[in-house]
């Protein structure tokens, strides 16, 4: 700034003249205004073109959040909609369940009527399953024991199991303790209400399956009498599908 000190007005009249002087200056003032204007202008375009741009991806943000939330409304109501399906599946299936149970009640008072062979003192085969494993002549059995009965007793006793079939193109019946290494205790029963007997079996590698019969012992005791009850099923009707056995309802 030092030389701006030493500028002095009256110097430069006097070696230029009033008049060149008077020119002088203003050709610097209009000079000094001309580059103020075209910065100005060079840096108010850069602004527009900064603020167009900003403007152009805002409104871009704002058509993507638009489709997002979309998107997101969309799968609320594909969400809902699944909810509600599963939500009547699952009452379809209590219903059936319910309506299920209420046959098998009705089933095994006609069977004690009609069928009396088919339940011991009110002991009851509910129901067998036999399901396949991943290996190759492996199932596991589950078998439901219910007593009909009202009674403040326990039934004790036992289940044993003859499988009936071909093997080498002859009939063949093998026995429980042939294709499996449960242990006695595991097939007995003492109970009220109900009870579930589970295990595994290994059919020999050429043996044929057609038919299981289960027999339901009580033995007699002090506070019960002899009594057995025996159910022939049919393999095929017992097999149960490993993928029916996991399968889930999704709709």
């Amino acid at each position: 700034m030092s030389w701006l000190a030493k500028f002095n007005l009256n110097i430069l009249f006097k070696r230029l003249g009033t008049f060149r002087a008077t020119l002088l200056l203003l050709a610097l003032i209009v000079t000094c205004l001309y580059c103020g204007y075209r910065v100005g202008n060079f840096f108010h375009a850069y602004q527009q073109q900064t603020l167009e741009q900003q403007q152009q991806r805002l409104s871009s943000l704002y058509a993507e959040l638009d489709e997002k939330v979309k998107h997101i409304n969309t799968l609320s109501v594909e969400l809902e909609v699944e909810r509600m399906a599963n939500q009547r599946a699952q009452n379809l299936v209590k219903e059936i369940e319910e309506k299920q149970f209420q046959l098998k009640k009705q089933l095994a008072f006609y069977e004690k009527v009609v069928a009396p062979e088919k339940e011991a003192d009110g002991l009851v085969v509910d129901d067998v399953v036999i399901t396949p494993t991943a290996s190759a002549n492996h199932y596991r059995f589950r078998v439901v024991l219910v007593q009909q009965k009202i009674r403040k007793r326990f039934a004790k006793g036992y289940v044993d199991m003859t499988f009936f079939g071909s093997m080498d193109e002859k009939p063949v019946s093998l026995s429980l303790s042939k294709v499996s290494s449960i242990a006695d205790k595991s097939l007995k029963f003492s109970f009220q209400y109900f009870q579930i007997i589970e295990g595994d079996i290994t059919l020999p590698e050429n043996f044929f399956p057609e038919k299981l019969v289960l027999t339901a012992v009580l033995p007699k005791g002090k506070w019960q009498d002899y009594n057995s009850v025996e159910q022939n099923y049919a393999w095929p009707e017992l097999v149960e599908p490993i993928a029916e056995s996991t399968a889930l309802i999704l709709d």
